[in-house]
Protein backbone atom coordinates (compact mmCIF):
# COMPACT_ATOMS: atom_id res chain seq x y z
CA UNK A 1 0.00 0.00 0.00
CA UNK A 2 1.40 3.37 -1.04
CA UNK A 3 1.32 6.06 1.66
CA UNK A 4 1.19 9.80 1.09
CA UNK A 5 4.25 11.75 2.27
CA UNK A 6 2.29 12.92 5.31
CA UNK A 7 1.19 9.37 6.20
CA UNK A 8 4.77 8.17 5.86
CA UNK A 9 5.86 10.87 8.28
CA UNK A 10 3.17 9.90 10.79
CA UNK A 11 4.38 6.29 10.66
CA UNK A 12 7.97 7.32 11.25
CA UNK A 13 7.11 9.58 14.17
CA UNK A 14 4.97 6.83 15.68
CA UNK A 15 8.11 4.64 15.77
CA UNK A 16 10.28 7.53 16.96
CA UNK A 17 7.94 8.29 19.86
CA UNK A 18 7.85 4.64 20.89
CA UNK A 19 11.65 4.72 21.15
CA UNK A 20 11.51 8.01 23.03
CA UNK A 21 9.08 6.48 25.53
CA UNK A 22 11.45 3.55 26.03
CA UNK A 23 14.22 6.04 26.77
CA UNK A 24 12.10 7.79 29.42
CA UNK A 25 11.56 4.52 31.27
CA UNK A 26 15.29 3.77 31.22
CA UNK A 27 15.94 7.21 32.74
CA UNK A 28 13.13 6.74 35.29
CA UNK A 29 14.63 3.39 36.29
CA UNK A 30 18.07 4.99 36.58
CA UNK A 31 16.72 7.54 39.06
CA UNK A 32 14.26 5.36 40.99
CA UNK A 33 15.32 1.70 40.90
CA UNK A 34 18.67 0.99 39.24
CA UNK A 35 21.52 -0.24 41.49
CA UNK A 36 24.65 1.93 41.33
CA UNK A 37 26.59 -0.77 39.50
CA UNK A 38 24.31 -0.43 36.48
CA UNK A 39 25.43 3.12 35.68
CA UNK A 40 27.98 2.38 32.95
CA UNK A 41 25.74 -0.08 31.14
CA UNK A 42 22.77 2.29 31.36
CA UNK A 43 24.84 5.16 29.98
CA UNK A 44 25.68 3.09 26.90
CA UNK A 45 22.07 1.91 26.48
CA UNK A 46 20.84 5.50 26.54
CA UNK A 47 23.57 6.70 24.18
CA UNK A 48 22.75 4.00 21.63
CA UNK A 49 19.00 4.53 21.92
CA UNK A 50 19.40 8.26 21.40
CA UNK A 51 21.59 7.59 18.38
CA UNK A 52 18.90 5.35 16.86
CA UNK A 53 16.30 8.07 17.39
CA UNK A 54 18.60 10.68 15.90
CA UNK A 55 19.23 8.53 12.82
CA UNK A 56 15.51 7.90 12.34
CA UNK A 57 14.73 11.60 12.57
CA UNK A 58 17.56 12.58 10.21
CA UNK A 59 17.04 9.92 7.54
CA UNK A 60 18.15 11.21 4.10
CA UNK A 61 14.61 11.52 2.75
CA UNK A 62 13.05 13.24 5.78
CA UNK A 63 13.49 16.75 4.43
CA UNK A 64 11.92 15.82 1.10
CA UNK A 65 8.98 14.10 2.82
CA UNK A 66 8.35 17.17 4.98
CA UNK A 67 8.46 19.56 2.05
CA UNK A 68 6.29 17.31 -0.14
CA UNK A 69 3.73 16.80 2.63
CA UNK A 70 3.49 20.56 3.07
CA UNK A 71 2.01 20.82 -0.38
CA UNK A 72 -0.74 18.31 0.33
CA UNK A 73 -4.29 18.79 1.51
CA UNK A 74 -3.99 18.69 5.28
CA UNK A 75 -6.44 19.36 8.07
CA UNK A 76 -5.59 22.08 10.58
CA UNK A 77 -4.44 19.40 13.04
CA UNK A 78 -2.27 17.70 10.44
CA UNK A 79 -0.75 21.04 9.44
CA UNK A 80 0.09 21.77 13.08
CA UNK A 81 1.57 18.29 13.44
CA UNK A 82 3.69 18.79 10.32
CA UNK A 83 4.95 22.08 11.72
CA UNK A 84 6.09 20.34 14.89
CA UNK A 85 7.73 17.59 12.81
CA UNK A 86 9.63 20.19 10.82
CA UNK A 87 10.87 21.94 13.97
CA UNK A 88 12.14 18.64 15.46
CA UNK A 89 13.78 17.67 12.17
CA UNK A 90 15.53 21.02 11.75
CA UNK A 91 17.13 20.71 15.17
CA UNK A 92 18.11 17.09 14.73
CA UNK A 93 19.49 17.29 11.20
CA UNK A 94 21.88 20.04 12.28
CA UNK A 95 23.56 17.83 14.88
CA UNK A 96 26.06 15.08 13.96
CA UNK A 97 25.37 11.65 15.44
CA UNK A 98 28.71 11.47 17.21
CA UNK A 99 27.93 14.66 19.14
CA UNK A 100 24.54 13.24 20.17
CA UNK A 101 26.11 10.06 21.53
CA UNK A 102 29.10 11.85 23.13
CA UNK A 103 26.78 14.28 24.90
CA UNK A 104 24.58 11.43 26.09
CA UNK A 105 27.57 9.59 27.57
CA UNK A 106 28.93 12.77 29.14
CA UNK A 107 25.53 13.56 30.68
CA UNK A 108 25.17 10.06 32.12
CA UNK A 109 28.66 10.09 33.62
CA UNK A 110 28.17 13.56 35.07
CA UNK A 111 24.78 12.71 36.59
CA UNK A 112 26.22 9.59 38.20
CA UNK A 113 29.09 11.61 39.65
CA UNK A 114 26.63 14.27 40.86
CA UNK A 115 24.73 11.70 42.91
CA UNK A 116 27.89 11.17 44.97
CA UNK A 117 29.21 14.75 44.90
CA UNK A 118 26.00 16.44 46.03
CA UNK A 119 25.64 14.85 49.48
CA UNK A 120 29.40 15.25 50.00
CA UNK A 121 29.27 18.91 48.91
CA UNK A 122 32.26 18.11 46.67
CA UNK A 123 32.24 20.45 43.66
CA UNK A 124 35.84 19.58 42.86
CA UNK A 125 34.80 15.98 42.20
CA UNK A 126 32.12 16.96 39.72
CA UNK A 127 34.05 19.76 38.00
CA UNK A 128 35.81 17.69 35.29
CA UNK A 129 32.54 15.92 34.44
CA UNK A 130 30.66 19.21 34.26
CA UNK A 131 33.35 20.75 32.07
CA UNK A 132 33.01 17.87 29.59
CA UNK A 133 29.23 18.30 29.52
CA UNK A 134 29.48 22.07 29.06
CA UNK A 135 32.05 21.74 26.28
CA UNK A 136 29.64 19.59 24.31
CA UNK A 137 26.67 21.80 25.22
CA UNK A 138 28.56 24.79 23.83
CA UNK A 139 29.34 22.84 20.67
CA UNK A 140 25.69 21.85 20.34
CA UNK A 141 24.57 25.44 20.93
CA UNK A 142 26.96 26.79 18.29
CA UNK A 143 25.79 24.31 15.66
CA UNK A 144 22.11 24.95 16.38
CA UNK A 145 22.71 28.69 16.47
CA UNK A 146 24.04 28.64 12.93
CA UNK A 147 21.33 26.28 11.68
CA UNK A 148 18.38 28.09 13.26
CA UNK A 149 19.57 31.68 13.07
CA UNK A 150 19.43 32.12 16.84
CA UNK A 151 21.91 33.06 19.54
CA UNK A 152 23.60 30.02 21.13
CA UNK A 153 21.57 30.34 24.33
CA UNK A 154 18.29 30.86 22.45
CA UNK A 155 19.06 27.76 20.38
CA UNK A 156 19.12 25.72 23.62
CA UNK A 157 16.14 27.51 25.16
CA UNK A 158 14.04 26.84 22.04
CA UNK A 159 14.11 23.10 22.73
CA UNK A 160 12.31 23.63 26.04
CA UNK A 161 10.35 26.77 25.23
CA UNK A 162 9.62 26.90 21.48
CA UNK A 163 9.75 30.50 20.37
CA UNK A 164 11.25 31.64 23.69
CA UNK A 165 13.98 34.27 23.47
CA UNK A 166 16.43 35.51 26.08
CA UNK A 167 15.73 39.16 25.22
CA UNK A 168 12.08 38.73 26.19
CA UNK A 169 12.99 36.80 29.33
CA UNK A 170 15.53 39.46 30.34
CA UNK A 171 12.79 42.11 30.24
CA UNK A 172 10.40 40.00 32.33
CA UNK A 173 13.06 39.02 34.85
CA UNK A 174 14.41 42.56 35.16
CA UNK A 175 10.86 43.66 36.01
CA UNK A 176 10.61 40.97 38.68
CA UNK A 177 14.03 41.88 40.12
CA UNK A 178 12.77 45.46 40.44
CA UNK A 179 9.48 44.36 42.04
CA UNK A 180 10.34 41.44 44.31
CA UNK A 181 12.90 42.83 46.83
CA UNK A 182 10.58 45.60 47.99
CA UNK A 183 7.60 43.29 47.93
CA UNK A 184 9.52 40.70 49.94
CA UNK A 185 10.19 43.26 52.67
CA UNK A 186 6.49 44.19 52.73
CA UNK A 187 5.56 40.53 53.09
CA UNK A 188 8.08 39.90 55.85
CA UNK A 189 6.79 42.94 57.76
CA UNK A 190 3.19 41.82 57.31
CA UNK A 191 4.09 38.29 58.34
CA UNK A 192 5.80 39.57 61.49
CA UNK A 193 2.45 40.94 62.64
CA UNK A 194 0.76 37.55 62.32
CA UNK A 195 0.75 34.76 64.91
CA UNK A 196 3.99 32.79 64.85
CA UNK A 197 4.01 29.57 62.88
CA UNK A 198 3.94 26.45 65.07
CA UNK A 199 5.66 23.57 63.34
CA UNK A 200 3.96 20.21 63.89
CA UNK A 201 6.33 17.85 65.65
CA UNK A 202 7.40 14.56 64.07
CA UNK A 203 8.53 12.03 63.39
CA UNK A 204 6.26 11.65 60.38
CA UNK A 205 6.33 8.06 59.17
CA UNK A 206 7.25 7.69 55.51
CA UNK A 207 4.39 5.29 54.83
CA UNK A 208 1.88 7.74 56.30
CA UNK A 209 3.30 10.49 54.10
CA UNK A 210 3.09 8.20 51.11
CA UNK A 211 -0.54 7.30 51.76
CA UNK A 212 -1.48 10.96 52.12
CA UNK A 213 0.20 11.72 48.82
CA UNK A 214 -1.67 8.90 47.12
CA UNK A 215 -4.97 10.10 48.58
CA UNK A 216 -4.57 13.65 47.32
CA UNK A 217 -3.26 12.47 43.95
CA UNK A 218 -6.44 10.47 43.46
CA UNK A 219 -8.63 13.40 44.49
CA UNK A 220 -6.84 15.68 42.07
CA UNK A 221 -7.68 13.27 39.26
CA UNK A 222 -4.49 11.21 38.81
CA UNK A 223 -5.28 7.95 37.01
CA UNK A 224 -3.46 5.12 38.80
CA UNK A 225 -4.27 2.73 35.97
CA UNK A 226 -1.87 4.86 33.94
CA UNK A 227 0.74 5.95 36.47
CA UNK A 228 2.48 5.44 39.79
CA UNK A 229 4.39 7.15 42.63
CA UNK A 230 7.97 6.24 43.60
CA UNK A 231 11.04 7.65 45.40
CA UNK A 232 14.11 9.32 43.88
CA UNK A 233 16.90 11.68 44.93
CA UNK A 234 15.31 14.55 42.99
CA UNK A 235 11.49 14.62 42.47
CA UNK A 236 10.39 14.44 38.84
CA UNK A 237 7.65 13.37 36.44
CA UNK A 238 8.49 11.01 33.58
CA UNK A 239 7.27 8.00 31.66
CA UNK A 240 4.81 8.11 28.79
CA UNK A 241 1.30 9.47 28.28
CA UNK A 242 -0.15 6.05 29.08
CA UNK A 243 2.18 5.33 32.02
CA UNK A 244 3.14 8.48 33.90
CA UNK A 245 5.77 8.03 36.63
CA UNK A 246 6.21 10.61 39.37
CA UNK A 247 8.69 10.52 42.23
CA UNK A 248 9.26 12.32 45.51
CA UNK A 249 11.60 12.11 48.50
CA UNK A 250 10.64 11.87 52.17
CA UNK A 251 11.93 13.39 55.40
CA UNK A 252 10.61 11.99 58.66
CA UNK A 253 11.38 15.28 60.42
CA UNK A 254 8.78 17.21 58.39
CA UNK A 255 6.08 16.32 55.89
CA UNK A 256 5.36 19.58 54.06
CA UNK A 257 8.11 19.46 51.43
CA UNK A 258 7.34 15.89 50.39
CA UNK A 259 3.59 16.45 50.26
CA UNK A 260 3.94 19.59 48.19
CA UNK A 261 6.48 17.82 45.99
CA UNK A 262 3.94 15.09 45.27
CA UNK A 263 1.23 17.64 44.51
CA UNK A 264 3.62 19.58 42.24
CA UNK A 265 4.54 16.50 40.24
CA UNK A 266 0.87 15.49 40.09
CA UNK A 267 0.23 18.74 38.22
CA UNK A 268 2.77 17.65 35.60
CA UNK A 269 1.23 14.18 35.49
CA UNK A 270 -2.34 15.43 35.02
CA UNK A 271 -1.14 17.37 31.99
CA UNK A 272 0.50 14.28 30.52
CA UNK A 273 -2.57 12.14 31.19
CA UNK A 274 -4.84 14.75 29.60
CA UNK A 275 -3.00 15.28 26.32
CA UNK A 276 -5.14 14.70 23.20
CA UNK A 277 -5.52 10.98 22.66
CA UNK A 278 -5.89 11.34 18.90
CA UNK A 279 -2.35 12.72 18.66
CA UNK A 280 -0.68 10.67 21.42
CA UNK A 281 2.04 9.23 19.18
CA UNK A 282 2.66 12.42 17.20
CA UNK A 283 4.43 15.73 17.91
CA UNK A 284 1.12 17.61 17.98
CA UNK A 285 0.11 15.43 20.93
CA UNK A 286 3.09 16.47 23.02
CA UNK A 287 2.97 19.05 25.80
CA UNK A 288 3.32 22.65 24.65
CA UNK A 289 6.76 23.56 26.00
CA UNK A 290 8.05 23.70 29.53
CA UNK A 291 6.55 27.02 30.64
CA UNK A 292 3.09 25.53 30.07
CA UNK A 293 4.18 22.27 31.72
CA UNK A 294 5.54 24.13 34.74
CA UNK A 295 2.35 26.17 34.88
CA UNK A 296 0.40 22.97 35.45
CA UNK A 297 2.56 21.79 38.34
CA UNK A 298 2.73 25.24 39.90
CA UNK A 299 -1.00 25.76 39.52
CA UNK A 300 -1.73 22.59 41.48
CA UNK A 301 0.95 23.15 44.11
CA UNK A 302 0.98 26.93 44.51
CA UNK A 303 -2.31 28.31 43.24
CA UNK A 304 -4.49 25.48 44.56
CA UNK A 305 -2.88 23.39 47.29
CA UNK A 306 -1.21 26.21 49.20
CA UNK A 307 -4.43 28.21 49.18
CA UNK A 308 -6.50 28.74 52.30
CA UNK A 309 -9.40 27.00 50.56
CA UNK A 310 -7.51 23.75 50.18
CA UNK A 311 -5.58 23.88 53.45
CA UNK A 312 -8.71 24.42 55.54
CA UNK A 313 -10.12 21.32 53.86
CA UNK A 314 -6.88 19.35 54.30
CA UNK A 315 -6.13 20.33 57.92
CA UNK A 316 -8.31 17.70 59.65
CA UNK A 317 -7.12 15.04 57.19
CA UNK A 318 -3.47 15.80 57.99
CA UNK A 319 -4.13 15.87 61.75
CA UNK A 320 -5.93 12.55 61.67
CA UNK A 321 -3.25 10.88 59.54
CA UNK A 322 -0.38 11.90 61.80
CA UNK A 323 -2.28 11.72 65.07
CA UNK A 324 -1.81 15.45 65.53
CA UNK A 325 -3.65 17.59 68.03
CA UNK A 326 -3.52 21.15 69.33
CA UNK A 327 -2.74 24.57 67.81
CA UNK A 328 -0.09 23.27 65.41
CA UNK A 329 -2.74 21.32 63.51
CA UNK A 330 -5.35 24.06 63.31
CA UNK A 331 -6.19 25.24 59.82
CA UNK A 332 -5.01 28.80 60.39
CA UNK A 333 -1.60 27.62 61.54
CA UNK A 334 -1.24 25.22 58.61
CA UNK A 335 -2.13 28.02 56.20
CA UNK A 336 0.66 30.14 57.72
CA UNK A 337 3.01 27.14 57.60
CA UNK A 338 2.43 26.40 53.93
CA UNK A 339 2.54 30.06 52.87
CA UNK A 340 5.41 31.16 55.11
CA UNK A 341 7.86 33.41 53.29
CA UNK A 342 11.53 33.19 54.20
CA UNK A 343 14.64 33.39 52.02
CA UNK A 344 16.27 29.98 51.89
CA UNK A 345 18.99 28.11 50.06
CA UNK A 346 16.98 25.35 48.33
CA UNK A 347 14.95 26.14 45.21
CA UNK A 348 12.49 23.25 45.47
CA UNK A 349 11.62 24.28 49.04
CA UNK A 350 11.29 27.99 48.24
CA UNK A 351 8.08 29.96 48.71
CA UNK A 352 6.33 31.78 45.87
CA UNK A 353 7.82 35.16 46.71
CA UNK A 354 11.47 34.13 46.76
CA UNK A 355 11.28 31.34 44.16
CA UNK A 356 11.75 33.64 41.15
CA UNK A 357 15.09 34.80 42.58
CA UNK A 358 16.33 31.20 42.54
CA UNK A 359 15.33 30.86 38.90
CA UNK A 360 16.74 34.22 37.83
CA UNK A 361 20.08 33.31 39.41
CA UNK A 362 20.27 29.99 37.55
CA UNK A 363 19.18 31.61 34.29
CA UNK A 364 21.88 34.26 34.49
CA UNK A 365 24.56 31.74 35.41
CA UNK A 366 23.73 29.19 32.72
CA UNK A 367 23.56 31.91 30.08
CA UNK A 368 27.00 33.16 31.10
CA UNK A 369 28.41 29.62 31.07
CA UNK A 370 26.97 28.82 27.64
CA UNK A 371 28.19 32.12 26.21
CA UNK A 372 31.65 31.58 27.71
CA UNK A 373 31.68 34.78 29.78
CA UNK A 374 32.11 32.69 32.93
CA UNK A 375 34.29 29.65 33.58
CA UNK A 376 32.88 26.49 35.12
CA UNK A 377 35.37 26.56 38.00
CA UNK A 378 33.95 29.96 39.04
CA UNK A 379 30.41 28.61 39.43
CA UNK A 380 30.37 28.15 43.24
CA UNK A 381 31.62 31.68 43.93
CA UNK A 382 29.30 33.23 41.34
CA UNK A 383 26.37 31.25 42.75
CA UNK A 384 27.05 32.41 46.29
CA UNK A 385 27.42 36.03 45.23
CA UNK A 386 24.17 35.83 43.27
CA UNK A 387 22.30 34.42 46.27
CA UNK A 388 23.67 37.21 48.43
CA UNK A 389 22.65 39.87 45.91
CA UNK A 390 19.16 38.51 45.20
CA UNK A 391 18.13 37.08 48.58
CA UNK A 392 20.64 38.39 51.09
CA UNK A 393 21.88 34.95 52.11
CA UNK A 394 25.01 32.92 51.28
CA UNK A 395 24.96 29.10 51.10
CA UNK A 396 27.26 27.53 53.70
CA UNK A 397 28.32 24.77 51.30
CA UNK A 398 27.92 23.69 47.67
CA UNK A 399 25.37 21.02 48.55
CA UNK A 400 23.00 23.86 49.35
CA UNK A 401 24.46 25.93 46.54
CA UNK A 402 25.40 25.03 43.00
CA UNK A 403 25.13 21.25 43.49
CA UNK A 404 21.49 21.18 44.57
CA UNK A 405 19.79 20.81 41.16
CA UNK A 406 20.25 17.95 38.74
CA UNK A 407 19.59 19.91 35.54
CA UNK A 408 23.05 21.04 34.43
CA UNK A 409 24.64 17.77 35.49
CA UNK A 410 22.40 15.69 33.25
CA UNK A 411 22.58 18.10 30.31
CA UNK A 412 19.45 20.27 30.68
CA UNK A 413 20.72 23.73 29.69
CA UNK A 414 18.22 26.45 28.77
CA UNK A 415 15.50 24.95 31.00
CA UNK A 416 15.57 27.09 34.16
CA UNK A 417 13.70 30.23 33.00
CA UNK A 418 10.62 28.13 32.24
CA UNK A 419 9.98 27.70 35.98
CA UNK A 420 9.18 31.35 36.58
CA UNK A 421 7.50 31.77 33.19
CA UNK A 422 5.42 28.81 34.34
CA UNK A 423 4.53 30.53 37.64
CA UNK A 424 3.31 33.57 35.76
CA UNK A 425 1.36 31.39 33.32
CA UNK A 426 -0.20 29.45 36.22
CA UNK A 427 -1.50 32.63 37.85
CA UNK A 428 -2.98 33.85 34.58
CA UNK A 429 -4.64 30.50 33.78
CA UNK A 430 -6.03 30.04 37.29
CA UNK A 431 -7.54 33.53 37.31
CA UNK A 432 -9.21 32.80 33.96
CA UNK A 433 -10.46 29.41 35.14
CA UNK A 434 -12.08 30.88 38.27
CA UNK A 435 -13.71 33.60 36.22
CA UNK A 436 -15.05 31.06 33.72
CA UNK A 437 -16.45 28.54 36.24
CA UNK A 438 -17.85 29.64 39.59
CA UNK A 439 -17.80 26.02 40.80
CA UNK A 440 -13.99 25.81 40.88
CA UNK A 441 -13.34 27.54 44.21
CA UNK A 442 -16.19 25.84 46.14
CA UNK A 443 -14.96 22.55 44.68
CA UNK A 444 -11.44 23.12 46.01
CA UNK A 445 -12.85 24.02 49.42
CA UNK A 446 -14.63 20.65 49.52
CA UNK A 447 -11.82 18.54 48.04
CA UNK A 448 -13.52 18.29 44.63
CA UNK A 449 -11.10 19.21 41.87
CA UNK A 450 -13.25 18.00 38.98
CA UNK A 451 -14.42 21.48 37.88
CA UNK A 452 -10.84 22.78 37.69
CA UNK A 453 -9.57 19.65 35.94
CA UNK A 454 -12.40 19.86 33.39
CA UNK A 455 -11.45 23.46 32.56
CA UNK A 456 -7.79 22.50 32.21
CA UNK A 457 -8.61 19.51 30.04
CA UNK A 458 -10.54 21.74 27.65
CA UNK A 459 -8.31 24.80 27.60
CA UNK A 460 -4.79 23.44 28.15
CA UNK A 461 -4.28 19.67 28.32
CA UNK A 462 -6.43 18.75 25.34
CA UNK A 463 -4.67 21.28 23.10
CA UNK A 464 -1.34 19.45 23.18
CA UNK A 465 0.98 21.21 20.73
CA UNK A 466 -1.76 22.01 18.24
CA UNK A 467 -1.30 25.66 19.20
CA UNK A 468 1.79 27.70 19.97
CA UNK A 469 2.30 28.89 23.55
CA UNK A 470 1.14 32.45 22.88
CA UNK A 471 -1.98 31.31 21.01
CA UNK A 472 -2.84 28.70 23.64
CA UNK A 473 -2.62 31.25 26.45
CA UNK A 474 -4.53 33.87 24.48
CA UNK A 475 -7.34 31.44 23.70
CA UNK A 476 -7.56 30.32 27.33
CA UNK A 477 -7.25 33.71 29.05
CA UNK A 478 -7.96 36.37 26.43
CA UNK A 479 -4.39 37.73 26.37
CA UNK A 480 -0.76 36.66 25.97
CA UNK A 481 1.49 36.24 28.99
CA UNK A 482 1.27 39.19 31.36
CA UNK A 483 3.00 39.64 34.73
CA UNK A 484 0.00 41.47 36.22
CA UNK A 485 -1.99 38.36 37.28
CA UNK A 486 1.09 36.90 39.00
CA UNK A 487 1.75 40.12 40.91
CA UNK A 488 -1.94 40.44 41.81
CA UNK A 489 -1.96 36.87 43.10
CA UNK A 490 1.11 37.52 45.28
CA UNK A 491 -0.37 40.70 46.74
CA UNK A 492 -3.70 39.02 47.49
CA UNK A 493 -2.19 35.98 49.14
CA UNK A 494 0.66 37.54 51.10
CA UNK A 495 -0.53 41.06 51.99
CA UNK A 496 -4.29 40.66 52.42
Amino acid sequence: MRHSPYQSLENRFRRLFALRDAETFLTWDLAAMMPPGGADGRAEQLAQLRAVQHNLLTAPDMGELIETADGGSLTDGEAANLGEMRALWRRAVALPEDLVTELSRANSACETAWRAARPASDFAAILPHLERVLARIREKAKILSEALGLSPYDALLDAYEPGGRAADIDAVFDDLVAFLPGFLQEVLAHQAGQPAVIRPEGPFAVETQRQLGLRFMKQLGFDFDHGRLDISLHPFCGGSHEDVRITTRYNEDEFASSLMGVLHETGHALYEQGLPRKWRDQPAGDSRGMSVHESQSLMIEMQVCRSGLFLRYAAPILAEAFGGDGPAWEAGNLVRLFTRVQPGFIRVDADEVTYPAHVILRYRLEKALVEGTMQTRDLPAAWNEGMRALLGITPPDDRRGCLQDIHWYDGAWGYFPTYTLGAMTAAQLFAAAKEADAAIEPGIAGGDFAPLLAWLRTNVHGKGSLLGTRDLLTQATGRPLDAAPFKAHLRTRYLA
